[in-house]
């Protein structure tokens, strides 16, 4: 089977969040299953050797800024071809995938990421010019999502479309002037296709093209077809509910083990935890400015400073928090009120919280192996990688109940702590109240040793490996291939 894989971001290339560590594994998981597999992301300036790369096809200039050239490359450590979608005048440039240095959108995203998913179409064709062809067309966020409306307008045969919506949040609305400059039909522009509320939205434009559409996990499939959780698409959703599914995320194992990670400045696993994690604790602990207090439970959280994160309820709590002897450490960035107040509570309090703004890989590895408890307090979560991460790593995750967060993390309830099952704390509602409540359950539970490294071991064990989600997907794709489409969305409106 042919598969077309596209992301706007794929580890370790390029990566701002869970989406580039997805982009960067499953392929490798679907390709050990013998997919053929190729994937297709743009040519960002901050690529490294992207200019030595072949070309290997001209696109042609259909936007007005120039020509569009792909280039190939392989994902490292693999055989996987890299297809990357270069054109200078769209993505040359300084600042980060989707903003300028200053934090603002880039005023052209909408022709930035509409030739992304034009690119992915064409290449989709069956008078591709690379003469390959897939099977599956496997479209990511709304970065990528208009190939799906694409291929309906150009008609002909044409792949299995499978969307995956990685946040609802995240909707790709632009003017509806955009519309001819796409070269897509007015005809689409209606409540049916990818109008809403009086603009395009991309991610709509997956949502009604796509022949199958998937989400992070279960739980989120679920909670998008609401009006909480599908941020005024849940109808679209609901609608499409037959042609939904929630596969969970997998962990990179070869990335986040502690056994074997060379960000660490002390490696260990399940035999070793208690004395490895008092080591990366100590050290973390030095390099961050914090007293080396092996007493002291560190609470950690490695996260984009946003409301959907519940940031704003752990600033509220974290007062009393360090107030009952507990460290803080956050490495992040995000909304600017969030930043500042943090960084002046590590000012005012800098034996107790220790603040890194920005991201840095080495550093969130760091993190997850030196902390006792990672903060998670989100109001809705789609999936989640960190909790997956820090069970691995002995780290017990401190959990709002919600998307992948509920499917992945067992509560240390009684039953559960009798059954040997629990792998953390979960709280519900997201609240400041009951927030506080369970970072008190935990630094109770840090005081009892026996109990925390019950619940250290239970989650070590965990498997969240990609061979599972791979599979799950194989048969999604499977019965999309020629004659076994049964799906309700793509029609030509």
């Amino acid at each position: 089977m042919r598969l077309l894989f596209a992301s706007s971001e794929i580890f370790p290339l390029v990566k701002t969040g869970g989406l580039a560590d997805v982009a960067g594994a499953l392929p490798a998981a679907l390709a050990a299953e013998g997919l053929d597999v190729r994937l297709l992301m743009p040519a960002y300036r901050s690529l490294p050797g992207r200019g030595d790369c072949p070309e290997i096809a001209r696109l042609g200039d259909p936007f007005g800024r120039g020509d569009t050239i792909i280039r190939e490359s392989r994902l490292p450590g693999t055989d996987i071809p890299l297809w990357l979608v270069d054109n200078p005048a769209l993505f040359d440039r300084d600042g980060s995938l989707y903003q300028d240095d200053s934090g603002r959108d880039w005023p052209d995203n909408d022709i930035r990421f509409g030739l992304l998913g034009w690119a992915a179409a064409r290449l989709s064709q069956v008078n591709s010019p690379l003469g390959w062809v897939p099977d599956i067309l496997h479209l990511h966020d709304w970065q990528t999502a208009l190939a799906a409306p694409y291929l309906r307008a150009w008609g002909g045969q044409i792949p299995g479309i499978v969307f995956t919506i990685h946040n609802m949040a995240y909707q790709g609305c632009f003017a509806p002037d955009l519309v001819p400059r796409l070269g897509l039909p007015w005809s689409f522009y209606t409540m049916d296709g990818f109008e809403y509320w009086s603009q395009i939205s991309y991610l709509k434009a997956g949502l009604v093209y796509a022949d199958r559409l998937t989400t992070v996990s279960p739980t989120y499939a679920r909670e998008i077809q609401s009006p909480a959780f599908g941020f005024g698409l849940d109808g679209v959703l609901a609608n499409r509910a037959a042609d939904l599914s929630g596969i969970l995320n997998g962990a990179d194992y070869s990335v986040w083990d502690p056994s074997i990670d060379p960000h660490l400045p002390c490696r260990y696993d399940a035999a070793s935890v208690s004395e490895g994690k008092a080591a990366n604790k100590a050290r973390l602990q030095q390099d961050m400015g914090l007293p080396e207090r092996p007493d002291a439970p560190l609470f950690a959280a490695v996260t984009r400073l946003s409301d959907q994160k519940g940031i704003d309820l752990l600033l509220s709590v974290m007062p009393s928090v360090i107030a009952q002897g507990a460290q803080f450490a956050l490495l992040g960035s995000g909304e600017r009120w969030l930043e500042d107040a943090f960084t002046a509570m590590a000012r005012s309090c800098p034996e107790t919280v220790a603040v890194h703004l920005g991201y840095s890989e080495e550093f969130a590895h760091r993190l997850q192996a030196a902390a006792d408890f990672v903060l998670m307090p989100s109001r809705f979560e789609p999936c989640g990688l960190t909790q997956i991460y820090a069970m691995r790593y002995g780290t017990l995750p401190v959990v709002q109940r919600t998307g992948g967060l509920a499917d992945t993390v067992v509560d240390a309830t009684y039953d559960a702590m009798l059954a040997g099952t629990a792998t953390g704390l979960v709280f519900e509602p997201p609240s400041s109240g009951a927030l506080q409540w369970c970072i008190e359950r935990a630094i109770g539970l840090y005081r009892n040793r026996a109990q925390m490294e019950r619940i250290q071991s239970t989650g070590m064990r965990q498997d969240f490996g990609w061979d599972r989600a791979a599979r799950q997907y194989i048969a999604l794709y499977d019965g999309l291939r020629p004659g076994r489409r049964h799906g309700t969305g793509g029609e030509a409106r």
